[in-house]
């Protein structure tokens, strides 16, 4: 049943008549009534899929039925599923529930079915056990006012978006889709971008994706699925990983190791519900959503395993960097970037670091992380090898495979937060910049300089949407990526600057070290 309120073809007819008139638009399902504010037309809360509760807990989404009058669609709806942890630097903006496969969409005021704008598609990241599409910074407002259509929606997380069960690979509901539950919620939004957003004024042949951490990461498996080929014209990956670390390497079933199944089993066991065929399927689909959440989230200390994103064999064939490597990732011009205190995690280094973990390579990381304190060295190093140097890596497999690709740093420290991030801008901290909200995330609080970074960055973003090329009128010039002179963009405290990266020789050794582990 549709959780929001259906107006009846009389009561659109009145609402006509008011000074300040909603948009209608009609999409395949029905027609959607949004509102307009400052400029902006949006709606929020459209369903792209049935409810995934009940029978449908742990299936792939289901198509939305047809209904008869107007959809009101001018508030978000509940984010999916989760247990929301007080540090997250997009807090949610509605509750959590498990009826949350809607998503919402933004144009400039005035835009007809006629214009083809640029679609830009945006996926939270969360660790695919936090996250949704209503938190404020990720408000479309400031992104759709330079000329192009922002989507964004929601996809499952946790136990209720990646769950395998011996249970569930015997039913075989969905003809063996099975798993990746969230990642085939992002595959449905996709497909409606495709069949609706011409409706909207946007062009299906124009879709950028983009996402950041596990946002990143799902643009990684977009960017590496065979059923999500054609769908998309871009794609942005921000601070999304892209080697060993934030890629799907354990499969639904395997008869050869531990699987998706195993975790399964135990988070049965824990939860009280034995066996493996159809009544354990019924038991396990009617535990309450409370008791799926319980230890999974950022904030929170396991109770039983989670698997997360799984190699499933029709969503997620190989692990990404592989498919970058062998060059069989979307053909498609491609950017991606980390930020200068981006996150990465590993055991104490002691001792001599350099020669206890970079073994071989001691000589040439001693040299190129000279510059840096003992103290800020760990961090340093983690960062680089799980999100700075495999940025960098996308891009040149990429490049190497005959796309145009484009790679970025951002560093650019809000004023207020100079002191408290001396080392740089964190994880995650990048994306109201990008979207021009900083207003939300700093409120009250954000100087003329702030907003200047903040115009250049999303800029960037958006000239890339629109042309492929992130560069623009009166912006510094950003080098194409080529492997000889290996050039970034840095969005900095000191301005933008393309070209040379000063952090080659620290990206080149953290190369070193994977391409070894690797052989």
């Amino acid at each position: 049943m549709l959780k929001k309120t259906i107006v009846s073809l009389a009561a659109m007819t009145a609402a006509f008549a008011a000074p300040a008139m909603a948009q209608v638009v009609t999409i395949d399902v029905g027609q959607v009534e949004g509102a307009t504010a400052s400029g902006i037309e949006s709606w929020k809360g459209i369903p792209f899929a049935q409810p995934p509760v009940g029978d449908l807990r742990w299936r792939a989404p289901q198509p939305v039925e047809a209904w008869d009058g107007v959809y009101e669609a001018n508030e978000f709806s509940n984010d999916c599923m989760q247990i929301p942890f007080a540090a997250d630097a997009a807090p949610l903006g509605t509750p959590p529930a498990e009826d949350c496969l809607y998503l919402n969409v933004w144009r400039p005021e005035g835009t007809s079915a006629d214009d083809r704008l640029p679609v830009m598609f945006w996926i939270y990241g969360g660790g695919f056990v936090n996250g949704g599409s209503s938190p404020a910074v990720y408000d479309g407002s400031e992104l759709a006012r330079q000329g192009v259509i922002l989507v964004s929606f929601n996809y499952r997380l946790g136990r209720f978006g990646f769950f395998a069960h011996p249970a569930l690979t015997d039913a075989n509901e969905d003809n063996g889709l099975l798993g990746n539950y969230g990642y085939m919620d992002q595959v449905a939004a996709l497909r409606w971008v495709q069949r609706n957003i011409a409706a909207f004024g946007g062009d299906p042949g124009n879709v950028t994706i983009f996402g950041e951490s596990a946002g990143g990461g799902s643009v990684n498996m977009m960017m590496t699925s065979p059923m999500t080929r054609g769908l998309f014209a871009k794609a942005i990956v921000m601070s999304g990983g892209g080697r060993a670390g934030l890629r799907s390497t354990t499969p639904v079933h395997s008869d050869d190791g531990p699987d998706g199944e195993d975790a399964g089993l135990a988070f049965a066991e824990w939860a009280g519900v034995e066996g493996q065929g159809a009544d354990a399927l019924a038991a396990l689909r009617a535990l309450p959503a409370d008791v799926l959440t319980t230890g999974v989230g950022l904030a929170q200390q396991p109770v039983a395993p989670h698997s997360g994103p799984l190699i499933d064999g029709m969503v997620v064939l190989h692990p990404f960097d592989e498919v970058y490597a062998a060059g069989g990732a979307a053909p498609v011009p491609f950017m991606a970037g980390a930020n200068t205190a981006d996150i990465g995690f590993g055991p104490p280094l002691e001792g001599d670091v350099f020669a206890a973990h970079f073994g071989a390579h001691a000589d040439q990381a001693r040299a190129a992380y000279a510059d840096l304190s003992p103290e800020a060295l760990q961090s340093a190093i983690y960062a680089d090898e799980m999100m700075v140097e495999p940025a960098r890596y996308m891009v040149q497999r990429m490049a190497a495979s005959g796309q145009t690709a484009w790679h970025y740093r951002a560093g650019y420290v809000p004023e207020v937060m100079r002191e408290e991030w001396a080392s740089g801008l964190p994880h995650a901290t990048e994306i109201p910049f990008f979207f021009r909200t900083i207003d939300a995330r700093y409120p009250g609080e954000t100087t003329a300089a702030d907003h200047a970074a903040s115009a250049a960055m999303s800029a960037a973003f958006v000239n890339f949407a629109k042309t492929g090329d992130p560069n623009g009128a009166g912006a510094p010039q950003w080098p194409v990526y080529d492997d000889a002179t290996r050039p970034v963009m840095l969005f900095g405290l000191d301005g933008n600057h393309g070209g040379e990266d000063p952090w080659r020789a620290r990206l080149d050794v953290a190369e070193a070290l994977a391409e070894s582990v690797g052989d």
